[in-house]
Parts: C-alpha cells; sequence; structure tokens
C-alpha cells in the first residue's frame, strides 16, 4: 500500500491558511489589497470583536461577474499573472492566488460583487472550507466580503489568539500601512460601530493622511524627502527631530508602494537620524522607494512584507542620502541665542578650552597640594572677563581626571573652602528642581565628561555615562511595571556562551522576558538573541548576556522591579555604554530634560552623575587669593 497520497484540496488550503492567514490583520490586509487592485478610491472596513467575530470589507472597485467570482476561491487561480515572465515584474499587491480560498477554508465567508452596469450580482458563500454555493444576487457597486467567526473550525489556532484589543490594534495597523501607501483612495474603519480611522483621499497633500494615520501633532514637523540614483527614487516625508517616539513604530517603508520591513533600510535611517535624536528616541518617518519591478523580488515571504534588492547596497546608499540631506537642510540647525540672534560659538568654545586646560593642569597636579593659579593663556574670554581656575580639592578617593565626588561628608581640610561633595554631599540622590535642565553645555573632556554653566556661572561637570544609566534605569523601570512583552527585533544575534552562563540564562527566561530580552536555545551552548529593547539594539550581545546571567533572581522569585532590580542595572549600564558615543549636543539637552524627571532613589552601578560643581563665587575668591608661599 502506498505510503504518499494527495492531499485534499481543503486540508491544503487549511495548510496555506496558516501561512497567509495569521490572525485577523492577515485577513483585513488581504481583502484591502485586493480592492485596491480593484481600482477602489473607497475602502471600508468593519471589525467585531477585534475582527475574529466578524470582519466586513466593501470596496467601489470594477466588481467580478459569476465566472470570476466562482474561480477566485480556488486555489491558485488569480487574474494578476499569466506566465512566468510576469512573475518578474509584479506591480499589484496580490498575485499568488491563495489568500482568498485560504481565508474561506477557516472561516464562514460571503462574497457579493457585481460588474460595472450589471443587471445583475453574484453572490459566493463558503462554510470552512465546504464547496462554495454560488447564486445570483442583486447587483451592487464593487465587492463586499464578510468573514465570521475565524478559525472556528481550527481551534488549536484559535487558541493562541490575542486579546480583542490587541488583535484589533493589528487589524487597524494593517490598514494604516496600506491607507500610507494609497493617499488617493479614502479609508474608513469601524469596530462595533464605533470609528476608528476616518481618511478621505488626499492626492494632492500626502501629508494629511500621514497626520490622520499617526496623529495630527506629527503634521507641523512633517520635511519631504527626495533623492534619486540610479534607478531608485526614494520620495516621503520625516518628522523634525523635535517629533520622535520612544519606539520604532512610527518607521514605514514601502517598496513600489507595498510596505515591507528591510533591517538594511532601517540601519540607514537609524544612521541618518543618529546625530540628532536623543538616546532611547526613534524617528517618524514614510518613505517611498521605487524600483524597476525587475530589480526586486516580492515572491520571498508568505505574506510579503520582505524583499530581495538586486542591488541591495544601492537602495540603502540612496535611502541614508536622502535621510542625510533632508535632515541637514532642515532649519532646526540654527541654533538661536537668547536674544534670538546666532549665539557667538568663539566664546563658549575659548571658555570650555580655558576648562579643560585647567582641569588638566589640576590632574598633573600633587595630591592634595594647592592647585595651579591660572597663566596668561586663561587670562580673558573674548568679549568677557577673566576665567580663573578651580578651587576645587579632591575630598575622595580619586576617578577619572583625579576628581571625584564624595558620596558622604568627609572632614573639611583647614583653610579651604567646602568643595561640592562635602557642601551638598547628597545633590546626586535627590537633585534641586530643574537643576539639569538650567545647565549649559560648553565642552566634553575625556570623550566622557560634559562640561556645563549652571545658573549664575557655577561650573558642572557631568559623567555622561552615569546620567544615561540613570535615565535608561528609569524607562526599564517602567517597562517591568507595564509588564511590557518583548518587541522582536530586526538585529538578532547568535551567541555561544560558557556552559554556566547558557544553563542560567535558560533557566531564566522568564525573568529575561520581563526584561524585555527573549533568548533561545540555538544547540550546544549556543543561544539566539531574538528581542531586546530598542535602547540596546545594537548594544555587545555576549557581554549583555553574562553580565545579566549573574544578576538573575533564582528560579521561581516573583519577577518585579525589586527582585530584578540587578538585572535592570545591568540593562541601564549596558543601553548607556551604547549611546555614550552618540551623544551630540542635542541629545544632551534632551538627557538633561529626562534627568529631572528622573528618580534619583534607586541606585545604579555608576550612580554618580555629577563629578564636580564650584560655583562662581568660589571662582571668584579663588582668582583674588594670592599665591601661596613656596617653603
Amino acid at each position: 500500500m502506498a505510503r504518499i497520497a494527495r492531499l485534499s484540496d481543503v486540508l491544503i488550503n487549511k495548510i496555506a491558511a496558516g501561512e497567509v492567514v495569521e490572525r485577523p490583520a492577515s485577513v483585513v490586509k488581504e481583502l484591502v489589497e485586493n480592492s485596491i487592485d480593484a481600482g477602489s478610491r473607497t475602502i471600508r472596513v468593519a471589525l467585531e470583536k477585534g475582527g475574529l467575530g466578524r470582519i466586513t470589507i466593501s470596496d467601489d472597485g470594477h466588481g467580478m461577474g459569476m465566472e470570476d467570482a466562482r474561480l477566485c476561491l480556488e486555489r491558485h487561480a488569480t487574474s494578476k499573472l499569466r506566465e512566468l515572465d510576469d512573475l518578474f515584474t509584479i506591480n499589484t499587491k496580490g498575485f499568488r492566488g491563495e489568500a482568498l480560498p485560504a481565508i474561506a477554508s477557516v472561516s464562514r465567508f460571503t462574497l457579493h460583487t457585481a460588474e460595472p452596469g450589471a443587471q445583475v450580482g453574484t453572490k459566493v458563500v463558503v462554510e470552512g472550507g465546504s464547496d462554495p454555493l454560488v447564486e445570483e444576487a442583486p447587483p451592487r457597486v464593487g465587492t463586499v466580503i464578510s468573514v465570521e467567526d475565524l478559525f472556528y473550525n481550527t481551534p488549536a489556532r484559535r487558541k493562541f489568539m490575542k486579546r480583542e484589543s490587541t488583535e484589533l490594534q493589528h487589524a487597524e495597523e494593517a490598514v494604516i500601512r496600506l491607507a500610507l501607501a494609497h493617499p488617493d483612495v479614502a479609508f474608513f474603519v469601524e469596530h462595533g460601530g464605533q470609528q476608528l480611522f476616518t481618511s478621505p483621499a488626499s492626492p494632492g497633500d500626502p501629508r494629511e493622511r500621514i497626520a490622520a494615520a499617526l496623529g495630527p501633532g506629527v503634521h507641523p514637523h512633517l520635511v519631504p524627502v527626495e533623492e534619486r540614483r540610479l534607478g531608485v527614487s526614494v520620495t516621503g516625508h520625516i518628522a523634525s527631530p523635535e517629533y520622535t517616539l520612544p519606539n520604532a513604530r512610527g518607521i514605514y517603508t514601502f517598496v513600489n508602494r507595498r510596505y515591507i520591513r528591510d533591517r538594511g533600510l532601517n540601519s540607514a535611517i537609524q544612521r541618518g537620524f543618529q546625530e540628532f535624536l536623543a538616546a532611547g528616541r526613534q524617528p517618524v518617518v514614510v518613505l517611498f522607494i521605487d524600483v524597476d519591478p525587475r530589480a526586486v523580488d516580492v515572491n520571498v515571504h508568505p505574506q510579503k512584507q520582505e524583499v530581495r534588492f538586486s542591488d541591495a547596497k544601492g537602495v540603502v546608499d540612496t535611502v541614508h542620502a536622502a535621510i542625510s540631506r533632508a535632515l541637514r537642510a532642515a532649519p532646526w540647525l540654527g541654533n538661536k541665542g537668547e536674544g534670538g540672534g546666532p549665539e557667538q560659538p568663539r566664546q563658549a568654545a575659548h571658555y570650555a578650552m580655558a576648562v579643560e586646560r585647567f582641569l588638566t593642569r589640576a590632574q598633573e597636579a600633587t595630591w592634595g597640594s594647592p592647585l595651579p593659579l591660572p597663566g596668561t593663556q586663561d587670562a580673558s574670554v573674548p568679549g568677557g572677563g577673566p576665567v580663573s581656575p578651580l578651587p576645587f580639592a579632591p575630598t575622595s578617593m580619586p576617578g577619572p581626571l583625579g576628581l571625584a565626588f564624595a558620596p558622604t561628608t568627609p572632614a573639611l581640610l583647614p583653610g579651604r573652602a567646602p568643595a561640592f561633595g562635602q557642601a551638598q554631599p547628597q545633590l546626586n540622590e535627590a537633585p534641586p528642581p530643574g537643576y539639569f535642565g538650567a545647565l549649559r553645555p560648553m565642552g566634553v573632556l575625556g570623550e566622557r565628561f560634559h562640561v556645563c554653566e549652571g545658573p549664575g556661572g557655577t561650573l558642572v561637570v557631568l559623567d555622561a555615562h552615569a546620567a544615561l544609566e540613570r535615565a535608561r534605569l528609569m524607562g526599564f523601570q517602567r517597562m517591568v511595571q507595564r509588564e511590557e512583552a518583548p518587541v522582536p527585533t530586526l538585529f538578532g544575534a547568535t551567541v555561544e556562551l560558557p556552559v554556566s552562563v547558557a544553563k542560567a540564562l535558560v533557566e531564566g527566561r522568564e525573568a529575561l522576558a520581563r526584561l524585555g530580552l527573549e533568548v533561545e536555545p540555538f544547540g550546544g551552548t549556543t543561544l539566539a538573541l531574538k528581542a531586546v529593547p530598542p535602547s540596546l539594539v545594537g548594544a555587545d550581545a555576549r557581554a549583555l548576556l553574562e553580565a545579566l546571567a549573574r544578576a538573575l533572581p533564582p528560579p521561581g522569585s516573583e519577577l518585579d522591579v525589586t527582585t530584578l532590580a540587578e538585572g535592570l542595572r545591568v540593562l541601564a549600564c549596558h543601553a548607556a555604554r551604547h549611546a555614550e558615543g552618540q551623544l551630540s549636543e542635542g541629545k544632551l539637552r534632551a538627557l538633561l530634560g529626562e534627568l529631572d524627571a528622573a528618580d534619583f532613589h534607586p541606585t545604579c552601578i555608576h550612580g554618580t552623575v555629577v563629578v564636580l560643581e564650584v560655583p562662581l563665587l568660589e571662582l571668584e575668591r579663588r582668582a583674588l587669593r594670592p599665591p601661596s608661599p613656596k617653603i
């Protein structure tokens, strides 16, 4: 007896449904794409119970006759391909002829359609993949498809669906992606009779569609993007760095008007914005990449959300150039001083250089001896008074540059004014309201320490790593409190680890998930890192996992902010290390604002944000003090 047998059409369609119909959003996407391919100018989507109860798509496209309505429910029957060469010049959304039979095999499916001017329409009913019931119906404009009780006959698939609100969000996002790609088509989405998304056609101004999809607040920040190179055209809009999001959900990339996810394109966008965004913030981007259909393969993913370019580097370079050109030509790069005119950068630079020269001499000074007086090279600032040296004598173990902020109050040295760590020993734990936002960055020392001017001319030195670490810790704590699920990253990695480390991570997968990471065994002692928090994308995966293996609570522990505190500190430290080298002046200003809102009571691995503070009065007093006599 033969062991190989042909599968039935019903079973084939259900297998196809496992690839094509992942959730209600997949049904919405496939049906709306068919409506767009049918030349519709208005598309309406009505949902019940997040799409699991009912999905109804109605359009005003060209519709179908009875024969086409019957054939469209047969597998691999399509109007969009005829010959093999057509597969390499695809200009439509759908082309495989799998979606409708797959959807009909796992739902109660009804199709009502008619050709333009027809005297009679067609109605087709399919129950869970059974033979279609085809009958005449009243004529109508376009097509209406109703999908009820999705997955009713595949309970194993049905039980894996998320909450109604989650499925609804995915379905709405599917419509938004298509709406962004086709501003010339009107879209209307409702759920349970309540309007969710309403956007009339706006072919003249795509910004109106972007604002309807992403919120009206983005509209005044939108800047056009355009770049053309060797058969690649990049157009669209980006939001200025003043309008950002905490995640990458505002990045939309389309290839020949098809929404796709491509790590190369996302990397090009991130590189274009890296000098302008604060750490942990993501840009808003809607980009349309148009290439010759023969130069891109869209048939590489069941849901057609990935493509393969014949010249991937050329496309990525064009996208990066488009982003960079738009950002550098935009008006937000012009800095204004308090009087509304351009700032005088030379004065700030001279001031910062004077401070750096003094701190260098202070580092070279004998430990505990008086700090050197200024030389003639520090005498004045153009247009201003003298720049005096710092009177700060170290009061604790020296850190980098020989200067440290003492977290406790040591004994005052005789004849010395109290230094910052002595006069205000708890400042790093409870800074005054608005303390950091009032600072004015002036320069960088050692690629880590930021010299700032505080109110009244106070000199303040910040440790950039500690500041970033404090801000990231707050974000990670909120993530745990909200019980956010790990978000899959496009930049996954596999890491080979020592046996003990791999074992600890596998046993602590639940704790890692609460920390925003998803790891899976990948054979032997190799683990696949599939998800990380957005601010850790690109960080050293091996170092991060090894540190977390030592910081996870014992298996079976209750997972909350308290038990995960050590793991949160590790995440914050590695996120700070990853972002430290990208801290431009704009990002520093944003970070200072975050520090004003941060809670300084939880401990960090590197907790000393303010390394040094010297009031202007002390600087002036030191400038008037005669030099100590040599003995």
